[in-house]
């Protein structure tokens, strides 16, 4: 970790110290929003592909989504959903082999991230997102979600219709939003009970749902879209034991592919992983 990122982190820490003592309601709420803000909102240069794609837009609670589009009209669509702190541009070497299959792509910068606008995303919204997206784009047959982007995947296919006809790859997807909160105080050294228990009260307000409800374990007894899941050993990000919880209950609709040295990122990248994801689809 870079010098100035770790001066940053202990500022941080001792913040949240100081808050804790003197409001764990405000000390929660300062964390939810720290949460909810991606690392790096840079927009990186346009890959190729990209270059080619249709530019799309829409509206979400006020702010410009932006996305992309190739193959408009083919039967078979394809979405791809981001991460966190991530963007449509990473997963640029997905879309020419889906393209060259002849599907239609889609892939959207959520609110806060890439090229669309906002500051703060969580789970509800980019749930709202891709719902949105399946209403104005759709129907969409296909999807690809990495971390992030799985959840929001698992959250939304709940309230909407598809069959075991869909497919679903999930990449390294934050399968348990309890495990995501419980790495993020422990990253912030927020010890405090109290602090924590205002963060998942601020959960509740805003959904109407308990942290413990925004799980892909929990969504998946409501999914029956064929989903093949690929997760890495050495994940630090989303953690593999999550994902065991989730294998052991042997829902008949999911393949599972468990690799070893890809981790969080490296993963989606991986050449052998793009062509098992593209022969799935």
């Amino acid at each position: 970790m870079k010098i100035k990122k770790i001066a940053a982190l202990n500022y941080i820490r001792a913040k949240f110290k100081m808050l804790s003592l003197l409001s764990p309601r405000k000390a929660a709420a300062e964390a939810f929003t720290l949460f909810c803000t991606p690392l790096d909102k840079a927009v990186m240069k346009v890959p190729s592909v990209f270059q080619f794609a249709e530019t799309l837009q829409l509206k979400q609670q006020g702010f410009k989504i932006k996305g992309y589009r190739w193959n408009k009209g083919k039967p078979v669509k394809v979405l791809i959903l981001h991460g966190f702190s991530s963007q449509a541009y990473k997963f640029q070497h997905f879309v020419s082999p889906l393209v060259e299959k002849g599907y239609e792509v889609l892939a959207f910068d959520a609110k806060a991230h890439g090229s669309s606008e906002g500051k703060t995303v969580n789970a509800a919204e980019y749930c709202e997102l891709v719902e949105i997206l399946i209403k104005n784009y759709g129907p969409i047959n296909r999807f690809i979600a990495h971390s992030f982007g799985g959840i929001a995947l698992s959250l939304a296919l709940e309230k909407t219709v598809h069959d075991e006809n869909t497919k679903v790859v999930l990449i390294a997807p934050a399968t348990e939003t309890t495990t995501a909160v419980d790495t993020a105080f422990a990253m912030l050294k927020i010890k405090n009970k109290k602090v924590r228990s205002a963060f998942d009260e601020i959960i509740y307000q805003r959904s109407g749902h308990p942290t413990t409800w925004f799980s892909i374990r929990r969504a998946m007894k409501n999914i029956k879209a064929s989903v093949l899941w690929i997760h890495d050993e050495d994940d630090d990000i989303t953690p593999l034991s999550d994902v065991i919880k989730v294998k052991d209950q042997h829902f008949p609709n999911i393949k599972f592919i468990i690799t070893k040295g890809l981790g969080h990122r490296r993963i989606y990248r991986d050449k052998e992983i793009k062509k098992q994801v593209v022969d799935f689809l």
